[in-house]
């Protein structure tokens, strides 16, 4: 497969999950990588972050493809961070054509109990995160002409109300306003900017403990918010989001921007 042969792209979040896969997939289609992450816990977060060990191991992953892959310690809500990670990228790797903004965090608790640190680190990381990392990629890709493609995770939370997340939903929600922003600023550039809006994907996040414990505590808030349309398939796979983003990184999706794409099972049909 050499869809995305000659090309390089930039995933952000790339030590495990979603961020991981995505960067494989890329890979697998001919892309080299930058790959960044955190490498930190967040006080706020109830579940470890990825380590620096798992985001070099995605690397050596990367490479065992033959490809090439750039490593960068970086935290999100921190735009020099951010800047200095992707110029040593472009720096090794020359240019950057698909940017793949992943990094995200969830946290728990009603809207009016949550401390100002957990809204911050939630927001800061979901919405500004995103903006840091379109920030810094964005004057190369002007510069080299050559078009490119915007993929940012949002969530089915991007797209309805969920409860016990409001920080979440809000940064989600900010998401499809930033892309469709993007989408206009840069559609005379050749770049396509789009969301991709998954459900609950089997990771770090969803396997929090707190999960189970607040369906289990407040099911009337929940209601049929985590059901499909589809017949019971198991917990939507990494693997499963990453075939959509490799999709509109590609050629395949040239017409294709300013759109929220939800990878949901139907769920979000319901709102």
């Amino acid at each position: 497969m050499t869809g995305l042969l000659g090309k390089v792209a930039l995933v952000s979040g790339a030590g495990r999950g979603q961020g991981r896969s995505h960067a494989l997939r890329l890979a697998q289609e001919g892309a080299d990588v930058i790959l960044i992450d955190i490498c930190a816990d967040i006080s706020t977060i109830g579940y470890p972050m990825a380590t620096e060990d798992e985001l070099r191991e995605t690397a050596r992953m990367v490479r065992r493809l033959d490809r090439r892959a750039v490593i960068g310690v970086a935290d999100v809500r921190k735009p020099e961070e951010v800047a200095a990670a992707v110029d040593r990228g472009l720096a090794e790797l020359g240019h950057v054509d698909i940017v793949v903004a992943n990094a995200g965090v969830l946290s728990y608790g009603f809207a009016w109990e949550l401390s100002e640190q957990a809204w911050d680190d939630t927001v800061n990381t979901n919405l500004k995160g995103v903006w840091s990392l379109a920030k810094a990629a964005i004057p190369a890709m002007i510069e080299r002409g050559a078009g490119g493609s915007i993929v940012i995770t949002s969530s089915s939370a991007g797209l309805r109300g969920a409860p016990l997340m409001a920080h979440y939903v809000a940064a989600k929600h900010g998401l499809v306003g930033l892309a469709r922003a993007l989408a206009i600023e840069l559609g005379e550039h050749g770049i396509r900017v789009n969301t991709v809006h998954p459900m609950g994907v089997d990771s770090s996040m969803s396997r929090d403990p707190q999960v189970a414990e607040l369906f289990a505590k407040y099911p009337q808030l929940f209601g049929p918010l985590g059901e499909s349309l589809l017949p019971k398939q198991g917990s939507l796979q990494p693997e499963e989001v990453s075939e959509i983003v490799a999709f509109l990184a590609s050629d395949a999706a040239r017409n294709v921007t300013g759109i929220q794409f939800p990878v949901d099972r139907g769920q979000t049909a319901r709102t």
